[in-house]
């Protein structure tokens, strides 16, 4: 089924968030609308819901209970960053890792690209790290009831880190589906030498996994050594899969020597429901100021409209996804690009290069 215009409908959620997280949720909704026009799919219609400051200066809460169920009821969204670090003491729960654990959305999927116009430190890396997002060392994430972070006496802090079988293959299954559709090559991540159970099992998982996929090949890294043979030879990776923590810091790594957090791309995703969300945080200094980069999140909004026209089988949101992709790296390759990239152009600048490139594909 191709679901153009007339076929299928598309109901997306959209939560601005804090800080510039209202300017770089527009201007992704302008370009996803954009693209499913130039493309011939079906026109979003947008679920707005609220969520982090002005959700608790209006509703006493970050993430009110209706946004969860608002959400519940759409096909995926988009979500802008959030800054719950400057939120009142009993409100500092982060909204978006909430989210997440709410509609289980265990995989964090982050490619790491260079573009062409944009300095790199890397101009060859075009990876996708394969982050299992809903255990590991996180300690909001690790126990039923409560913190996985505790103090026995005031001079004591210990930290509890949860690695389980099925996670562990639920993310493997995520990252060698995705390299069968790349250069057919997974990393593992781990540090099962000093961490031998957790790290150990969740090695053993993915090589297990691995079997079921005769096609590609598979080789395993301590996260130390990974990080050095990322700075030295970025190309030589294709999917890295690894834990929360592991994931987390190699991608912010991996997103540098691409050029820039700004172009960090992100979807959190389960096996029915998907969150696009930069990686990048609030930047509360820039908001209001239209000298947000919105790009993080206009290719977190193409990875969700891909992963939607593969589970609804509709390759026109795939053919959306793939004109605001070429349209990003189409736009830097003319030069323009906002301050944060050493370029000039302001967010509603930049936005409406890419609407026009998203139009001439």
């Amino acid at each position: 089924m191709d679901g153009t215009a007339s076929g299928q409908r598309l109901r997306l959620g959209l939560v601005d968030g804090d800080g510039i997280g209202p300017e770089v949720v527009a201007s992704a909704r302008r370009v996803v609308d954009e693209a499913l026009a130039a493309a011939g799919g079906p026109a979003a219609e947008w679920v707005a819901l609220p969520m982090g400051r002005r959700a608790i200066e209006e509703f006493g809460t970050a993430l009110p209970e209706f946004t969860l169920e608002g959400l519940a009821g759409t096909d995926g969204w988009i979500l802008g960053p959030h800054d719950n670090a400057s939120y009142p003491p009993e409100h500092r729960i982060a909204p978006g890792g909430a989210i997440r654990r709410h509609f289980g959305l265990h995989a964090n999927i982050r490619p790491a690209q260079a573009f062409p116009g944009i300095r790199a430190m890397a101009d060859d890396i075009d990876l996708v790290i394969v982050r299992e997002n809903s255990e590991g060392f996180y300690a909001d994430r690790n126990m039923a009831v409560g913190s996985g972070e505790f103090c026995p006496t005031p001079d004591i802090a210990l930290s509890v880190g949860l690695v389980t079988r099925a996670a562990c293959e639920r993310i493997a299954h995520e990252a060698f589906r995705l390299a069968a559709a790349r250069r057919k090559q997974v990393t593992i991540v781990h540090k099962a030498n000093v961490l031998p159970l957790t790290m150990g099992l969740f090695r053993d998982t993915c090589y297990a996994v691995a079997r079921k996929y005769p096609g590609i090949t598979v080789n395993d890294e301590h996260v130390d050594a990974a990080a050095a043979h990322l700075v030295r030879s970025p190309g030589d990776y294709d999917v890295l899969v690894t834990e929360n923590l592991f994931g987390d810091i190699l991608s912010d790594l991996a997103a540098q020597l691409a050029g820039s957090l700004g172009t960090a791309a992100s979807l959190n995703c389960s096996a029915d429901r998907a969150m696009a969300q930069a990686v990048h945080g609030a930047a509360p200094d820039l908001a209001g100021r239209n000298r947000a980069n919105p790009v993080a999140l206009h290719l977190s909004a193409a990875m969700l409209l891909r992963w939607l026209a593969d589970r609804r089988e509709q390759p026109v949101l795939a053919r959306a996804a793939s004109r605001i992709d070429h349209a990003v790296a189409a736009t830097f390759a003319a030069g323009i690009a906002t301050a944060d990239l050493g370029g000039l152009a302001s967010t509603a600048e930049f936005t409406e290069q890419v609407v026009a490139r998203v139009h001439h594909r």
